[in-house]
């Protein structure tokens, strides 16, 4: 299924309706989804300033890339052309992970991975998630996926905001995000991997609580 009719709404709406709302346990879970260069790390990263602003350090980031398989267990697996793609992340363990930090129990805090994009390659451990963090937002493109284990992930959040974005200026940004390949490497891993896993986020995620349109001007 798609998108749907869910209601848009401005980044600054967002913003005021995530102040309001509290989540079990204490700790607010807002899952922010859509395709690969959406923005939605730039967008997570300014929900974050924005309501640390209002009230500092209340808010986190952490985002579903620090789950990717390791380029040699998808090399052994046949799957490194198609990294990115649902099957190239550890669900399972995300999920678990989710749920530590859904339940927020741990007084010196979480340690979760981070993805190094330059480096292709998800550093473990590379943030600390405090327990005095009352609002995590967390970003990815499945994170609605409609799909088995990754539709379970939804139970888990207790806010979910879906990012659109034109496909042409997906494709435009994903140009920019490979610029250190050849042409012809580019257009390829575009064409055969990116705008696949793109149009499957559109066209097969669920319904969010809430809808954003990307910035044509950030990545």
């Amino acid at each position: 299924m798609g998108l749907g009719n869910t209601e848009t709404i401005a980044f600054e709406d967002l913003v005021e309706r995530l102040k309001t709302r509290g989540g079990a346990g204490g700790r607010l879970l807002v899952a922010l989804a859509g395709p690969p260069a959406a923005g939605k790390s730039t967008l997570a990263d300014r929900l974050a300033d924005a309501l640390n602003a209002a009230a500092p350090e209340s808010t986190a980031v952490f985002g579903l890339d620090g789950y990717h398989f390791d380029d040699m267990v998808l090399e052994a697996r046949g799957m490194r052309a198609r990294k990115g793609a649902p099957d190239t992340f550890d669900v399972a363990g995300f999920a678990h992970m989710l749920a530590r930090l859904k339940a927020n129990a741990e007084e010196e805090g979480i340690a979760v991975p981070v993805f190094d994009r330059d480096l292709e390659i998800a550093r473990a451990g590379a943030r600390i998630i405090p327990q005095s963090v009352r609002t995590l937002i967390v970003e990815g493109n499945y994170l609605l996926l409609d799909r088995p284990r990754w539709r379970d992930l939804a139970a888990l959040f207790d806010v979910t905001v879906g990012l659109d974005c034109d496909l042409a200026v997906l494709e435009a940004r994903l140009k920019q995000r490979w610029e250190r390949l050849s042409s012809a490497e580019a257009a390829a891993k575009i064409a055969d991997n990116d705008l696949p896993n793109a149009r499957l986020v559109v066209g097969e995620s669920m319904a969010p609580d809430l809808r954003i349109a990307c910035d044509p001007s950030s990545s």
